[in-house]
């Protein structure tokens, strides 16, 4: 289901992850976001994204984000959220 940077897979697999397709709160520190529904995001937070929020973006199925995430709450919407 992921999609890696240049064709490679970036995701360690063997860590694992968490199914997340409800509207609570998800912490944790992760480095990998599969969305698989159309989602809407409520609140993300990175310890390693500048400027403009995704709070509230509305992300399309088959979307991926990379980066070190340590909170995750969806509007609506399912993703997995694979760990660091």
């Amino acid at each position: 289901m992921a999609k890696g940077l240049g064709g490679r897979s970036e995701v360690d697999y063997t860590i694992g992850a968490e199914v997340i397709n409800d509207t609570s709160a998800h912490t944790g520190r992760f480095m990998h976001i599969d969305f698989y529904e159309n989602t809407t995001i409520e609140a993300l937070v990175s310890e390693n994204y500048t400027g403009n929020s995704l709070n509230g973006e509305s992300i399309p199925a088959g979307f991926h984000l990379v980066g070190v995430f340590t909170s995750i709450k969806l509007q609506n919407g399912a993703c997995i959220a694979y760990r660091i």
